[in-house]
Protein backbone atom coordinates (compact mmCIF):
# COMPACT_ATOMS: atom_id res chain seq x y z
CA UNK A 1 0.00 0.00 0.00
CA UNK A 2 1.42 3.36 -1.14
CA UNK A 3 2.23 5.88 2.42
CA UNK A 4 1.30 9.11 0.33
CA UNK A 5 0.52 12.15 1.89
CA UNK A 6 -2.60 13.46 2.67
CA UNK A 7 -1.72 16.33 0.63
CA UNK A 8 -1.11 13.74 -2.19
CA UNK A 9 -4.15 12.05 -1.66
CA UNK A 10 -7.24 14.85 -2.21
CA UNK A 11 -9.70 11.73 -1.41
CA UNK A 12 -7.84 11.26 2.19
CA UNK A 13 -8.99 14.52 3.19
CA UNK A 14 -12.59 13.29 2.80
CA UNK A 15 -12.21 10.60 5.16
CA UNK A 16 -9.98 12.61 7.43
CA UNK A 17 -13.00 15.53 7.78
CA UNK A 18 -15.55 12.74 8.53
CA UNK A 19 -13.25 11.02 11.41
CA UNK A 20 -11.29 14.11 13.57
CA UNK A 21 -10.02 11.31 15.75
CA UNK A 22 -9.26 8.95 13.97
CA UNK A 23 -6.89 10.75 11.36
CA UNK A 24 -5.24 12.67 14.54
CA UNK A 25 -3.86 10.10 15.22
CA UNK A 26 -3.16 8.83 11.60
CA UNK A 27 -2.73 11.95 10.30
CA UNK A 28 -0.68 10.01 6.89
CA UNK A 29 -3.21 7.65 6.30
CA UNK A 30 -4.25 6.88 2.61
CA UNK A 31 -8.09 6.01 2.23
CA UNK A 32 -8.26 2.67 1.79
CA UNK A 33 -5.68 2.56 5.37
CA UNK A 34 -8.36 5.30 6.91
CA UNK A 35 -11.14 2.79 5.71
CA UNK A 36 -9.73 -0.29 7.37
CA UNK A 37 -8.87 1.61 11.01
CA UNK A 38 -11.97 2.94 10.52
CA UNK A 39 -13.36 -0.74 10.38
CA UNK A 40 -11.68 -1.71 13.16
CA UNK A 41 -13.99 0.41 15.15
CA UNK A 42 -17.25 0.76 13.58
CA UNK A 43 -16.77 -3.05 12.52
CA UNK A 44 -15.58 -4.53 15.61
CA UNK A 45 -17.97 -3.27 17.75
CA UNK A 46 -20.52 -5.65 16.24
CA UNK A 47 -18.80 -8.00 15.58
CA UNK A 48 -15.87 -8.35 19.09
CA UNK A 49 -17.90 -10.37 21.36
CA UNK A 50 -18.34 -13.20 18.34
CA UNK A 51 -14.84 -13.00 16.87
CA UNK A 52 -12.81 -15.49 17.45
CA UNK A 53 -9.15 -15.73 19.43
CA UNK A 54 -6.62 -15.52 17.32
CA UNK A 55 -5.10 -18.69 15.88
CA UNK A 56 -3.25 -20.03 12.68
CA UNK A 57 -6.87 -21.67 12.05
CA UNK A 58 -9.22 -22.68 14.26
CA UNK A 59 -6.48 -24.96 13.87
CA UNK A 60 -8.28 -26.72 16.39
CA UNK A 61 -10.65 -29.23 15.91
CA UNK A 62 -13.44 -26.83 17.12
CA UNK A 63 -13.56 -24.06 15.23
CA UNK A 64 -17.36 -23.36 16.70
CA UNK A 65 -18.13 -25.75 19.14
CA UNK A 66 -21.78 -26.35 18.35
CA UNK A 67 -22.29 -28.42 21.73
CA UNK A 68 -21.17 -25.18 23.55
CA UNK A 69 -23.85 -23.27 22.15
CA UNK A 70 -26.75 -24.19 24.44
CA UNK A 71 -27.11 -22.51 27.82
CA UNK A 72 -23.95 -23.24 29.92
CA UNK A 73 -24.48 -23.52 33.64
CA UNK A 74 -21.59 -21.03 34.28
CA UNK A 75 -22.76 -17.32 34.65
CA UNK A 76 -20.89 -15.40 32.70
CA UNK A 77 -20.12 -11.39 32.63
CA UNK A 78 -22.58 -9.09 31.07
CA UNK A 79 -20.97 -7.82 27.84
CA UNK A 80 -19.51 -4.46 27.78
CA UNK A 81 -20.90 -1.62 25.99
CA UNK A 82 -18.59 -1.09 22.57
CA UNK A 83 -16.29 1.68 23.66
CA UNK A 84 -13.97 2.09 20.57
CA UNK A 85 -10.82 3.59 20.80
CA UNK A 86 -11.72 6.44 17.48
CA UNK A 87 -14.50 6.74 15.98
CA UNK A 88 -15.93 6.75 12.24
CA UNK A 89 -17.95 9.87 13.33
CA UNK A 90 -17.10 13.05 14.57
CA UNK A 91 -16.49 12.87 18.43
CA UNK A 92 -18.31 15.99 19.96
CA UNK A 93 -14.70 16.78 21.97
CA UNK A 94 -12.53 15.79 19.31
CA UNK A 95 -10.68 13.65 21.46
CA UNK A 96 -10.21 9.67 21.91
CA UNK A 97 -12.39 7.77 24.17
CA UNK A 98 -10.52 5.30 26.20
CA UNK A 99 -10.54 1.17 25.05
CA UNK A 100 -12.42 -1.00 27.35
CA UNK A 101 -10.67 -3.66 29.01
CA UNK A 102 -13.63 -5.66 30.83
CA UNK A 103 -13.92 -8.38 28.30
CA UNK A 104 -12.08 -10.72 30.20
CA UNK A 105 -13.67 -13.82 31.19
CA UNK A 106 -11.81 -15.05 35.05
CA UNK A 107 -8.64 -15.49 36.14
CA UNK A 108 -5.82 -17.69 37.39
CA UNK A 109 -5.32 -18.32 40.94
CA UNK A 110 -2.00 -19.58 42.43
CA UNK A 111 -2.92 -22.65 43.89
CA UNK A 112 -0.99 -26.16 45.14
CA UNK A 113 -0.94 -29.58 44.44
CA UNK A 114 -2.91 -30.58 47.63
CA UNK A 115 -5.97 -28.57 46.03
CA UNK A 116 -5.90 -31.21 42.87
CA UNK A 117 -8.10 -34.01 44.11
CA UNK A 118 -7.10 -36.67 42.07
CA UNK A 119 -4.25 -35.19 39.92
CA UNK A 120 -2.04 -38.90 40.68
CA UNK A 121 -0.79 -41.42 38.13
CA UNK A 122 -3.73 -42.55 36.94
CA UNK A 123 -4.33 -39.15 35.66
CA UNK A 124 -1.16 -38.94 33.21
CA UNK A 125 -1.82 -41.10 30.38
CA UNK A 126 0.41 -41.60 27.29
CA UNK A 127 -1.48 -39.47 25.31
CA UNK A 128 -0.77 -36.68 27.47
CA UNK A 129 2.58 -37.08 27.44
CA UNK A 130 2.73 -37.36 24.01
CA UNK A 131 1.16 -34.85 23.24
CA UNK A 132 3.73 -32.31 25.88
CA UNK A 133 6.45 -34.00 23.88
CA UNK A 134 4.97 -33.02 20.96
CA UNK A 135 3.77 -29.42 21.90
CA UNK A 136 7.63 -29.01 22.88
CA UNK A 137 8.38 -28.60 19.29
CA UNK A 138 6.51 -25.03 19.09
CA UNK A 139 8.03 -23.65 22.56
CA UNK A 140 11.23 -25.52 23.04
CA UNK A 141 12.67 -21.95 21.31
CA UNK A 142 11.47 -20.26 23.73
CA UNK A 143 13.98 -19.98 26.79
CA UNK A 144 11.07 -20.48 29.46
CA UNK A 145 10.96 -23.97 28.05
CA UNK A 146 14.44 -24.91 26.61
CA UNK A 147 15.41 -26.65 30.36
CA UNK A 148 11.83 -28.47 30.76
CA UNK A 149 11.52 -29.95 27.27
CA UNK A 150 15.07 -30.82 27.24
CA UNK A 151 14.40 -32.64 30.46
CA UNK A 152 10.94 -34.52 29.23
CA UNK A 153 12.72 -35.31 26.30
CA UNK A 154 15.48 -36.94 28.26
CA UNK A 155 13.12 -39.05 30.43
CA UNK A 156 12.97 -42.37 28.66
CA UNK A 157 9.54 -43.45 26.53
CA UNK A 158 8.86 -45.93 28.49
CA UNK A 159 9.20 -43.85 31.71
CA UNK A 160 6.52 -44.57 34.68
CA UNK A 161 3.72 -42.32 35.43
CA UNK A 162 4.68 -41.84 38.63
CA UNK A 163 8.07 -40.02 37.45
CA UNK A 164 6.36 -38.25 34.87
CA UNK A 165 3.94 -36.80 38.25
CA UNK A 166 7.18 -36.35 39.73
CA UNK A 167 8.48 -33.84 37.28
CA UNK A 168 5.26 -32.37 36.62
CA UNK A 169 5.12 -31.41 40.51
CA UNK A 170 8.93 -30.36 40.62
CA UNK A 171 8.75 -28.02 37.67
CA UNK A 172 5.24 -26.18 37.27
CA UNK A 173 3.01 -24.55 39.79
CA UNK A 174 -0.99 -25.13 39.57
CA UNK A 175 -2.88 -22.03 39.64
CA UNK A 176 -6.98 -22.75 39.52
CA UNK A 177 -9.16 -21.05 37.23
CA UNK A 178 -11.59 -18.95 38.22
CA UNK A 179 -15.32 -17.40 36.45
CA UNK A 180 -15.70 -13.90 36.37
CA UNK A 181 -16.87 -13.93 39.95
CA UNK A 182 -14.75 -15.90 41.64
CA UNK A 183 -16.76 -19.06 40.88
CA UNK A 184 -14.55 -22.42 40.69
CA UNK A 185 -17.25 -24.11 38.16
CA UNK A 186 -17.12 -24.02 34.66
CA UNK A 187 -18.16 -26.18 31.21
CA UNK A 188 -16.18 -28.97 29.51
CA UNK A 189 -17.75 -30.04 26.19
CA UNK A 190 -15.62 -31.94 23.82
CA UNK A 191 -14.48 -32.50 19.92
CA UNK A 192 -13.57 -35.08 17.56
CA UNK A 193 -11.94 -35.53 14.20
CA UNK A 194 -14.58 -36.67 11.38
CA UNK A 195 -13.98 -38.47 8.59
CA UNK A 196 -15.99 -37.41 5.70
CA UNK A 197 -16.65 -39.62 1.86
CA UNK A 198 -15.07 -36.97 -0.92
CA UNK A 199 -13.13 -36.86 -4.55
CA UNK A 200 -11.21 -34.64 -6.02
CA UNK A 201 -13.37 -33.91 -8.71
CA UNK A 202 -17.20 -33.13 -8.51
CA UNK A 203 -19.81 -35.37 -10.04
CA UNK A 204 -23.45 -36.45 -9.51
CA UNK A 205 -22.69 -37.88 -6.16
CA UNK A 206 -19.77 -35.34 -4.99
CA UNK A 207 -21.12 -31.85 -5.19
CA UNK A 208 -20.56 -29.86 -1.73
CA UNK A 209 -17.14 -28.26 -2.01
CA UNK A 210 -14.55 -27.58 1.06
CA UNK A 211 -12.99 -24.70 0.10
CA UNK A 212 -9.61 -23.06 0.49
CA UNK A 213 -8.69 -19.35 1.78
CA UNK A 214 -10.16 -17.08 -0.41
CA UNK A 215 -7.43 -14.19 -1.99
CA UNK A 216 -10.34 -11.11 -0.96
CA UNK A 217 -10.77 -12.39 2.20
CA UNK A 218 -9.05 -9.04 5.14
CA UNK A 219 -7.92 -9.99 8.29
CA UNK A 220 -7.33 -6.81 10.65
CA UNK A 221 -5.26 -7.72 13.91
CA UNK A 222 -7.12 -5.11 16.76
CA UNK A 223 -4.64 -5.20 18.63
CA UNK A 224 -2.68 -2.62 16.30
CA UNK A 225 -5.57 -0.31 17.32
CA UNK A 226 -6.32 -1.03 20.61
CA UNK A 227 -3.63 -3.00 22.91
CA UNK A 228 -6.11 -4.07 24.89
CA UNK A 229 -7.74 -6.33 22.24
CA UNK A 230 -4.93 -8.68 21.96
CA UNK A 231 -6.08 -11.89 19.81
CA UNK A 232 -9.37 -10.05 18.41
CA UNK A 233 -9.58 -9.99 15.18
CA UNK A 234 -12.02 -8.99 12.77
CA UNK A 235 -12.37 -10.29 8.68
CA UNK A 236 -13.62 -8.12 5.88
CA UNK A 237 -13.49 -7.23 1.95
CA UNK A 238 -12.66 -4.32 0.41
CA UNK A 239 -15.20 -3.20 -2.40
CA UNK A 240 -13.63 0.07 -3.60
CA UNK A 241 -12.43 2.43 -0.39
CA UNK A 242 -14.85 0.72 2.49
CA UNK A 243 -14.38 -2.71 3.89
CA UNK A 244 -17.68 -4.65 4.70
CA UNK A 245 -18.72 -7.89 6.39
CA UNK A 246 -17.19 -10.79 3.91
CA UNK A 247 -20.18 -13.29 2.87
CA UNK A 248 -22.51 -15.18 4.82
CA UNK A 249 -22.53 -18.79 4.44
CA UNK A 250 -25.85 -18.42 2.43
CA UNK A 251 -24.31 -15.89 0.35
CA UNK A 252 -21.33 -19.16 -0.29
CA UNK A 253 -24.19 -21.61 -0.68
CA UNK A 254 -26.40 -20.15 -2.68
CA UNK A 255 -24.26 -18.53 -4.76
CA UNK A 256 -20.04 -18.69 -4.57
CA UNK A 257 -18.15 -15.49 -5.53
CA UNK A 258 -15.77 -15.20 -8.20
CA UNK A 259 -13.12 -15.42 -5.34
CA UNK A 260 -13.98 -18.83 -4.32
CA UNK A 261 -14.19 -20.51 -8.05
CA UNK A 262 -11.17 -22.45 -8.31
CA UNK A 263 -10.74 -22.63 -5.06
CA UNK A 264 -12.18 -25.96 -4.03
CA UNK A 265 -10.20 -28.17 -2.61
CA UNK A 266 -12.02 -31.51 -2.10
CA UNK A 267 -15.76 -32.42 -2.88
CA UNK A 268 -18.32 -33.90 -0.54
CA UNK A 269 -20.95 -36.20 -0.30
CA UNK A 270 -22.96 -35.09 2.35
CA UNK A 271 -23.98 -31.20 3.17
CA UNK A 272 -24.51 -32.39 6.58
CA UNK A 273 -21.09 -33.62 7.31
CA UNK A 274 -19.57 -30.29 5.57
CA UNK A 275 -21.42 -28.36 7.91
CA UNK A 276 -20.10 -30.40 10.54
CA UNK A 277 -17.04 -30.20 9.55
CA UNK A 278 -16.98 -26.64 9.83
CA UNK A 279 -17.34 -26.62 13.60
CA UNK A 280 -15.01 -29.37 14.01
CA UNK A 281 -12.32 -27.47 12.37
CA UNK A 282 -11.15 -30.41 11.03
CA UNK A 283 -11.14 -34.33 9.39
CA UNK A 284 -10.03 -37.15 7.32
CA UNK A 285 -11.37 -37.53 3.99
CA UNK A 286 -12.13 -40.65 2.18
CA UNK A 287 -11.59 -40.26 -1.48
CA UNK A 288 -13.27 -41.94 -4.19
CA UNK A 289 -10.21 -41.96 -6.32
CA UNK A 290 -8.31 -44.14 -3.42
CA UNK A 291 -6.37 -43.06 -0.38
CA UNK A 292 -6.90 -39.79 2.01
CA UNK A 293 -6.88 -36.72 2.84
CA UNK A 294 -7.02 -34.62 6.12
CA UNK A 295 -7.94 -31.23 6.15
CA UNK A 296 -7.64 -28.47 8.65
CA UNK A 297 -9.17 -25.13 9.56
CA UNK A 298 -7.21 -22.51 7.61
CA UNK A 299 -9.64 -19.24 8.14
CA UNK A 300 -13.18 -18.11 8.67
CA UNK A 301 -15.13 -15.71 6.99
CA UNK A 302 -15.25 -13.87 10.22
CA UNK A 303 -19.57 -13.82 10.43
CA UNK A 304 -20.71 -13.91 13.92
CA UNK A 305 -21.71 -17.82 14.67
CA UNK A 306 -24.91 -18.43 15.30
CA UNK A 307 -25.88 -21.89 16.92
CA UNK A 308 -28.05 -24.68 14.98
CA UNK A 309 -28.95 -26.22 18.11
CA UNK A 310 -29.96 -23.62 20.08
CA UNK A 311 -32.33 -22.83 16.79
CA UNK A 312 -33.60 -26.05 16.74
CA UNK A 313 -34.44 -26.14 20.90
CA UNK A 314 -36.53 -22.83 20.17
CA UNK A 315 -38.72 -23.80 17.32
CA UNK A 316 -39.52 -26.82 19.19
CA UNK A 317 -37.82 -28.96 17.14
CA UNK A 318 -35.13 -30.63 19.56
CA UNK A 319 -35.22 -30.95 23.54
CA UNK A 320 -31.81 -29.82 25.39
CA UNK A 321 -31.43 -33.65 25.86
CA UNK A 322 -31.76 -34.57 22.02
CA UNK A 323 -29.30 -31.37 20.75
CA UNK A 324 -26.40 -33.23 20.62
CA UNK A 325 -24.40 -33.92 17.11
CA UNK A 326 -25.75 -36.97 17.00
CA UNK A 327 -29.19 -35.72 17.68
CA UNK A 328 -28.80 -32.65 15.21
CA UNK A 329 -27.33 -35.36 12.64
CA UNK A 330 -30.79 -37.31 13.18
CA UNK A 331 -32.29 -34.43 12.96
CA UNK A 332 -31.51 -33.34 9.40
CA UNK A 333 -31.75 -37.12 7.84
CA UNK A 334 -35.33 -36.93 9.25
CA UNK A 335 -36.14 -33.31 8.04
CA UNK A 336 -33.59 -32.73 4.62
CA UNK A 337 -35.94 -30.31 2.91
CA UNK A 338 -35.40 -28.13 5.76
CA UNK A 339 -31.98 -28.72 6.51
CA UNK A 340 -30.28 -25.98 4.08
CA UNK A 341 -32.52 -23.20 5.79
CA UNK A 342 -31.17 -24.24 9.43
CA UNK A 343 -27.69 -24.86 8.69
CA UNK A 344 -27.90 -21.33 6.84
CA UNK A 345 -29.04 -19.28 9.67
CA UNK A 346 -25.37 -19.72 11.08
CA UNK A 347 -23.94 -16.92 8.63
CA UNK A 348 -20.05 -17.97 9.93
CA UNK A 349 -18.19 -20.18 7.38
CA UNK A 350 -14.87 -22.10 7.43
CA UNK A 351 -12.00 -22.34 4.86
CA UNK A 352 -9.71 -25.29 4.88
CA UNK A 353 -6.73 -26.41 3.89
CA UNK A 354 -4.70 -29.79 2.71
CA UNK A 355 -2.78 -30.85 6.25
CA UNK A 356 0.08 -33.43 5.42
CA UNK A 357 -0.97 -36.95 5.58
CA UNK A 358 1.30 -38.45 7.91
CA UNK A 359 -0.14 -36.40 11.05
CA UNK A 360 -0.96 -38.01 14.18
CA UNK A 361 -3.79 -35.56 14.58
CA UNK A 362 -4.90 -32.12 13.27
CA UNK A 363 -3.12 -29.30 14.07
CA UNK A 364 -3.85 -27.27 16.58
CA UNK A 365 -3.76 -23.16 17.06
CA UNK A 366 0.22 -24.17 19.28
CA UNK A 367 0.82 -25.63 15.46
CA UNK A 368 1.48 -29.06 16.80
CA UNK A 369 -0.83 -32.11 16.40
CA UNK A 370 -3.31 -32.62 18.98
CA UNK A 371 -3.73 -36.33 20.43
CA UNK A 372 -7.21 -37.57 21.44
CA UNK A 373 -7.65 -37.37 24.81
CA UNK A 374 -4.15 -35.62 25.55
CA UNK A 375 -5.17 -32.31 24.99
CA UNK A 376 -7.56 -29.40 24.62
CA UNK A 377 -8.90 -26.20 23.88
CA UNK A 378 -8.61 -23.27 26.14
CA UNK A 379 -9.36 -19.50 26.02
CA UNK A 380 -5.74 -18.70 25.26
CA UNK A 381 -6.49 -15.06 26.34
CA UNK A 382 -6.38 -16.19 29.90
CA UNK A 383 -4.50 -19.44 30.07
CA UNK A 384 -1.01 -19.28 28.02
CA UNK A 385 -0.68 -22.16 25.02
CA UNK A 386 1.39 -25.07 25.52
CA UNK A 387 0.93 -25.81 29.29
CA UNK A 388 -0.01 -28.55 31.13
CA UNK A 389 -3.89 -28.15 32.77
CA UNK A 390 -5.71 -30.90 35.02
CA UNK A 391 -9.00 -31.29 34.13
CA UNK A 392 -11.77 -32.53 37.56
CA UNK A 393 -15.18 -33.34 35.25
CA UNK A 394 -16.79 -36.20 34.50
CA UNK A 395 -17.78 -38.59 31.45
CA UNK A 396 -20.12 -37.71 28.99
CA UNK A 397 -24.05 -37.74 30.21
CA UNK A 398 -22.28 -39.66 33.72
CA UNK A 399 -21.78 -38.93 36.89
CA UNK A 400 -17.92 -41.01 36.54
CA UNK A 401 -15.38 -38.96 37.47
CA UNK A 402 -13.06 -37.75 34.54
CA UNK A 403 -9.64 -36.68 36.46
CA UNK A 404 -6.69 -35.94 33.35
CA UNK A 405 -3.97 -33.94 33.30
CA UNK A 406 -4.03 -32.52 29.25
CA UNK A 407 -2.01 -30.24 27.22
CA UNK A 408 -3.49 -26.72 25.87
CA UNK A 409 -2.89 -26.78 22.34
CA UNK A 410 -5.77 -25.35 21.00
CA UNK A 411 -8.56 -22.94 21.08
CA UNK A 412 -12.29 -22.46 19.56
CA UNK A 413 -14.70 -19.44 18.60
CA UNK A 414 -16.97 -20.87 21.60
CA UNK A 415 -14.09 -21.57 24.06
CA UNK A 416 -14.32 -18.25 26.08
CA UNK A 417 -13.62 -17.89 29.81
CA UNK A 418 -10.82 -19.36 32.34
CA UNK A 419 -13.47 -22.25 33.47
CA UNK A 420 -13.82 -23.57 29.90
CA UNK A 421 -12.53 -26.50 27.47
CA UNK A 422 -13.08 -28.57 24.79
CA UNK A 423 -11.73 -32.14 25.08
CA UNK A 424 -10.22 -33.83 21.71
CA UNK A 425 -11.31 -37.07 21.98
CA UNK A 426 -9.74 -38.29 18.45
CA UNK A 427 -11.17 -39.54 15.21
CA UNK A 428 -13.79 -41.16 14.00
CA UNK A 429 -16.79 -42.22 15.39
CA UNK A 430 -15.78 -43.99 18.21
CA UNK A 431 -14.73 -40.12 19.31
CA UNK A 432 -17.88 -38.09 17.97
CA UNK A 433 -20.07 -41.16 20.46
CA UNK A 434 -18.16 -38.88 23.47
CA UNK A 435 -17.11 -35.68 21.65
CA UNK A 436 -21.17 -35.22 20.62
CA UNK A 437 -22.62 -35.85 23.94
CA UNK A 438 -20.22 -34.05 26.22
CA UNK A 439 -21.48 -31.21 28.28
CA UNK A 440 -19.86 -32.05 31.57
CA UNK A 441 -19.29 -29.31 35.03
CA UNK A 442 -15.61 -28.33 35.22
CA UNK A 443 -12.83 -27.11 37.32
CA UNK A 444 -9.30 -26.64 36.28
CA UNK A 445 -6.47 -25.70 37.05
CA UNK A 446 -3.37 -24.61 34.39
CA UNK A 447 0.37 -25.64 35.48
CA UNK A 448 2.46 -22.71 35.38
CA UNK A 449 6.43 -23.09 34.85
CA UNK A 450 8.21 -22.50 38.42
CA UNK A 451 9.70 -19.03 38.13
CA UNK A 452 6.71 -17.33 35.73
CA UNK A 453 3.31 -16.32 36.42
CA UNK A 454 0.47 -15.97 33.94
CA UNK A 455 -0.26 -12.70 32.36
CA UNK A 456 -3.39 -12.21 29.67
CA UNK A 457 -2.38 -15.87 28.02
CA UNK A 458 1.31 -15.40 28.14
CA UNK A 459 3.65 -16.85 30.79
CA UNK A 460 6.00 -14.08 32.20
CA UNK A 461 9.16 -14.70 34.17
CA UNK A 462 8.90 -13.52 37.79
CA UNK A 463 11.35 -10.20 38.82
CA UNK A 464 11.31 -11.45 42.48
CA UNK A 465 11.06 -15.56 42.72
CA UNK A 466 7.31 -16.40 44.07
CA UNK A 467 7.13 -18.55 47.04
CA UNK A 468 6.89 -22.52 46.45
CA UNK A 469 3.50 -23.28 46.98
CA UNK A 470 4.19 -26.21 48.76
CA UNK A 471 7.57 -28.76 49.01
CA UNK A 472 7.69 -30.79 45.63
CA UNK A 473 7.04 -33.98 46.04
Amino acid sequence: MNKASAKAKPASNKIHSMNPSLCRLFPYSTPIACALLCLTVSFASSLIRSAEAAQPMKVNGSAQAESSSVPSPTPSAPAPAPNPACSCADNQNGETPPPSSSSRKGTLRQSNWSELSGADEKALTNPMWQSLILGCVALRSDPIWTDLCDSAAAMPKESKPEHRLAFLQARFVPWQALGSEGQTEGLATGYYEPILRGSRKPDARYRFPLYGKPDDLLTIDLESVVPELRGRRVRGRLEGNRVIPYYSRADIESEPPESLKGREIVWIDDPVEVFFLHIQGSGRVELAEGGGMHVGYADQNGQPFRSVARLLIERGELSVAQATLQGMKAWAIAHPDRVNSFLQANPSYVFFRELPGDLPGPLGTLGTPLIGEGSVAVDARIIPLGVPVFVDTTYPLSQQALKRFAMAQDTGGAINGSVRIDFFWGLGDAALAQAGRMRQKLKLWALIPNGTHPENGTLVQDTVPLIASEPRR
